[in-house]
């Protein structure tokens, strides 16, 4: 039994394409039972999100498998093949069981690190499996890719250290205050970055919430997004007084906040530290209000630096998930070939029980005065013995996948199996 992957993403195919391929909606239900149905397919997995499609699937031929795949793919999507297949990508086996770790651990994403991804490879499992198109393998397989995803997040830092622009910003938050909780923050402006930024946020623990936006109606809208209250832009330079966290993005050609406005604020906040995030461009933030004591501010090119810094911390991470990844990999490897063995180990035992009962029979005959007691412990001993010979062929059996195929050959040969007769 081989494992394949066949897919496209986000380096691979364009928006549109991936669109065109897309299983959403009504599309992944009857997809995904239409493609176990194909011939040589025994089970099947789909994972369809906005930055990838990916078809996991087991059978025994991966190669005609693949090609089946391909024609399903064109015929359902009424799509000419030629305009998709460039954009493919194609795993079996070890290769196929090394990228579905890689995309559950998020190596394989846009963002290094990033969490969605494991929870939608979670969710395709679960309905793949609502959906009765797994078995044996694509089960452990998947599971496999879970724990190795979680192992991953565990022994190393790779999802840790913000790599947007917005969570940087609440990141240094953090540096600042600590802790968030207990913080008022003012939301300035209605940039989306800003808005992101503020749902961060409000996710880590801050609950007096306010905004500031110089259309009044949409500053009480997102005021309500954030269980928050609008203020009027006009009055803003007041509520500083009361706010610990700001991230402006009011679109304005020019400086809403300048030195002199922050100075006063200062001194009736009594200096109780400020952290100041402008996100506009061109910044509506006076670059000299840092040169107060306790203001802490910084702009989109401060936050891209946290960004680009963080990123380089995720791909030495990312180093050492891939060595996790490749000792998971021999370990799902080796499980596979031990259920190719599987066959060979139970026609091991029927010979060697088959050999041991004609033994015994033999000796009763030549015996039969023999006590049940004695009889009891002569078959005892015998069954011993039986167990203590096949045992090592057994374990190689279940752990050598390296030369499993010469292996089998040799212990079928010992063992007189498959027709073959032992020797002397």
């Amino acid at each position: 039994m081989s494992i394949l992957v066949l897919g496209l993403n986000h380096k691979t195919a364009s928006v549109e394409i991936r669109e065109k391929i897309a299983f959403s909606g009504n599309k992944l239900e009857d997809g995904i039972v239409r493609l176990r149905n194909l011939p040589e397919i025994d089970e099947i997995a789909l994972l369809s999100t906005c930055n990838r499609v990916e078809i996991y699937a087991s059978a025994k031929d991966t190669n005609n498998s693949s090609e089946i795949i391909k024609d399903f793919i064109s015929n359902y999507h009424s799509i000419k093949r030629e305009e998709f297949e460039k954009a493919l990508y194609y795993f079996n086996n070890s290769d196929a069981i090394r990228h579905i770790f890689r995309v559950a651990s998020s190596l394989d994403s846009m963002i290094i690190g990033e969490p969605q991804i494991l929870g939608q490879l979670k969710d395709a499992f679960d309905f793949a499996l609502n959906k009765k198109t797994t078995g044996v393998i694509l089960n452990r397989l998947m599971k496999k890719a879970i724990s190795t995803a979680k192992r991953v997040r565990t022994e190393t830092r790779i999802a840790e250290n913000a790599v947007s622009i917005s969570f940087a910003a609440v990141e240094l938050a953090k540096k600042i205050f600590k802790e968030l909780s207990g913080k008022s923050f003012m939301l300035l402006g209605a940039g989306e970055m800003a808005e992101l930024a503020a749902r961060h946020l409000v996710t880590n623990g801050v609950k007096d919430v306010k905004v500031a936006n110089r259309t009044y109606e949409r500053g009480c809208e997102l005021a309500k997004d954030f269980n928050g209250r609008a203020v009027r832009f006009e009055d803003f330079l007041k509520e500083l007084v009361s706010t610990d966290i700001v991230i402006c993005s009011t679109g304005a050609s020019e400086y809403v906040l300048k030195k002199e406005h922050m100075y006063k604020i200062m001194k009736e906040r009594r200096y109780s530290p400020v952290f100041l995030t402008d996100i506009s461009v061109p910044r509506n933030l006076y670059p000299n209000i840092n040169d107060l004591d306790n203001v802490y501010l910084y702009n989109i090119d401060d936050l891209q630096e946290v960004v680009d810094t963080n990123l380089l911390e995720r791909k030495k991470e990312a180093e050492k998930a891939e060595k996790i990844i490749d000792e998971e990999v021999e370990r799902f490897i080796k499980w596979t070939s031990s259920l190719n063995s599987v066959p060979l180990i139970i026609s091991i035992r029927q010979k060697a029980e088959t050999v041991k009962e004609e033994e015994l029979e033999k000796f009763k005959h030549k015996f039969p005065d023999l006590d049940k007691e004695k009889l009891a412990a002569i078959e005892q001993l015998a069954t011993a013995i039986t167990n203590k010979l096949i045992h090592s062929p057994t374990v190689a059996l279940k752990e050598n996948s390296e030369d499993m195929e010469l292996l089998a050959i040799t212990v079928k040969k010992l063992y007189g199996l498959n027709g073959e007769e032992e020797g002397g």
